[in-house]
């Protein structure tokens, strides 16, 4: 029986593989809906590009909620330099189909409160891929809802690497510190996709070229979106390709055998300052602290890239 989800994101290069993963997997996964929050570029952007990849892949049965426009206490921080103007910016500057469906009327916070409230608890699992605005506000005003969840999937924060839009933090977690912290601090059952794992998932030219050739007709659509988005990050880390964060959460709940982690706790820091946004992972245990989340620190690159083009090419 397929896993029902819900994700919460902010396409985005990353999300936009994530998404088009889970609805290229539907003997294991049940996408319910796309609930949207301000990040990778301002809401209104990222809700047009969900249902753009709604669009794409011929699924715009699934309706798409926009949620909070910003984070809970700070100013927005977006990140154009990495995702373009539109957040899905594309290496030939071709665009994704135009939408014919219109967003949904329901608040995402409204609809992951109600949608896991009405299913049988522990069956609804919530991936989120963006900043956890949406999700802190739905466990503020519902927190009924987090024992009713079967887990929460987060891509953010990071371990043992250094931040990617600070020295110290994560994009996602830096945006919103204050939503983030109250989701780790929240009890929830949590599996944590930080840099640790996700940067060892590099977007390089063999694999790149092999979504494009062997990924059907939304494979050459990925990998033309793909190129843009490698090359902010190729000239910032000096690697031979972007990593590919997004995607790991949803091929972990397709295989997890891909993916090596260990419990631990993990606290963010929301003093203003340099550490604004790191998560402290207690690896070794040194303090009294249980462990809050599962900390996905390992992946199978290959294999990543290789569920990633085989799926892809089942879009037709």
């Amino acid at each position: 029986m397929a896993r029902r989800i819900l994700l919460d994101c902010d396409p985005g290069h990353d999300d936009a593989v994530a998404i088009l993963l889970a609805l290229a997997s539907p003997a294991e996964l049940e996408l319910l809906g796309l609930c949207v929050v301000g990040g990778n570029v301002k809401l209104d952007a990222t809700v047009l590009n969900a249902r753009k990849l709604l669009a794409l892949a011929g699924r715009e049965d699934i309706p798409v909620y926009a949620g909070c426009p910003r984070p809970m206490l700070r100013e927005m921080v977006t990140a154009e330099h990495v995702h373009g103007d539109t957040g899905l910016d594309s290496g030939s500057g071709r665009e994704l189909p135009e939408p014919d469906t219109p967003v949904a009327n329901q608040h995402a916070v409204s609809l992951l409160i109600d949608t896991i409230r009405q299913a049988p608890a522990g069956e609804i699992t919530l991936v989120a891929t963006g900043p956890l605005t949406n999700v802190a506000v739905a466990f503020a005003m519902a927190p009924d809802i987090i024992d009713r969840l079967h887990e929460l999937v987060v891509m953010g924060g990071a371990g043992f690497e250094p931040g990617n839009i600070t020295p110290a933090a994560e994009f996602n977690i830096f945006v919103d510190p204050h939503a983030a912290r109250a989701v780790f601090e929240s009890g929830v059952k949590l599996t944590m996709f930080g840099l640790d794992v996700t940067h060892q998932m590099l977007i390089t030219p063999p694999r790149l070229k092999n979504i494009a050739e062997n990924g059907g007709r939304v494979g050459e659509v990925v990998a033309d979106l793909l190129d843009f988005f490698n090359q902010y990050d190729i000239g910032k880390y000096g690697w031979d390709g972007a990593p590919l964060h997004d995607p790991c959460t949803i091929a972990w709940l397709i295989d997890p055998t891909l993916f090596e982690g260990r419990a631990m706790h993990v606290a963010v820091d929301t003093n203003e300052g340099p550490s604004l946004g790191r998560t402290v992972t207690d690896w070794f245990g040194v303090t009294d602290a249980e462990p809050n989340a599962m900390v996905i620190t390992k992946g199978d690159a290959d294999r990543f890239f290789a569920l990633i083009t085989e799926r892809l090419a089942l879009l037709k």
